[in-house]
C-alpha cells in the first residue's frame, strides 16, 4: 500500500542557439587535410545537429539512402520505419565532398556513407567519441553524447516556432509524448 513519490523527469540536454555556432565552427577547424579522417568529425556533428538522428541511424545510413539532388536522407529508425529528412544545400555540398574523398578509398560491399580511413564502415564508439571531442572543446556541457545533438536539433526547432507534430515527425517519434520533453525545455527558457 506504499506509493512511490513520483521522480521528476531531467530535461533533455542541449546546447543553447548562440553557442551552436561555436561547435559547428569547432567541428570544422579539423579539416586542414583533405582526408576521410579529417571530415569525419564535421559530417558527423553537420548530420546529428541538422537532421536530429539518432547514432545508430547514422551508422546504418546508406549510400543508396542519400540522395543529394533531392536533398533528403531516407533513414530507417526505430521498429525499422523509414522516414525521409531534408537537409540544406551546404549540407548537401559537405556529402558530396565527402564522396568524392570516400571513392577513393572504400572497400567493395561497403555500402555504408560514412568510413573509417581504412574504407571500413564507422562504428558506435567512433561517432561517440568524435562528437565528445567537438562537444568537449567548445561547450561547457556536463553531457557529450550525440545524443545531445538530436535533443539540440529538436530544440532549436520549437524555438524557433516549428510545428511539435512535423518534429515528431522528423525525429520519429511514434507518439506526440516522446516529443514534448521538448516543450518543457521551452517553457524553462520563458
Amino acid at each position: 500500500n506504499i506509493i512511490k513519490p513520483k521522480v521528476e523527469k531531467r530535461l533533455a540536454t542541449f546546447i543553447r542557439e548562440d553557442k551552436i555556432e561555436e561547435v559547428l565552427e569547432t567541428a570544422s577547424s579539423n579539416k586542414q587535410a583533405d582526408t576521410i579522417a579529417a571530415m569525419n568529425p564535421q559530417l558527423i556533428i553537420e548530420i546529428l545537429y541538422q537532421t536530429g538522428m539518432r547514432r545508430s541511424e547514422l551508422l546504418n545510413l546508406t549510400l543508396n539512402r542519400t540522395d543529394i539532388a533531392s536533398r533528403e536522407l531516407r533513414v530507417i529508425g526505430k521498429g525499422n520505419k523509414e522516414r525521409i529528412i531534408p537537409i540544406n544545400a551546404a549540407l548537401g555540398e559537405l556529402i558530396k565532398d565527402y564522396l568524392l574523398k570516400r571513392a577513393e578509398i572504400v572497400i567493395a560491399g561497403n555500402d555504408k556513407l560514412l568510413i573509417l580511413p581504412n574504407g571500413k564502415p564507422l562504428y558506435p564508439k567512433y561517432i561517440y567519441n568524435a562528437v565528445k571531442k567537438v562537444l568537449q572543446s567548445s561547450s561547457t556541457l556536463n553531457k557529450n553524447s550525440p545524443h545531445v545533438l538530436r535533443h539540440t536539433f529538436a530544440t532549436h526547432l520549437l524555438n524557433e516556432g516549428a510545428d511539435i507534430n512535423a518534429i515528431k515527425e522528423l525525429l520519429g517519434h511514434a507518439s506526440l509524448a516522446a516529443t514534448q520533453i521538448y516543450t518543457h525545455n521551452g517553457i524553462e527558457k520563458l
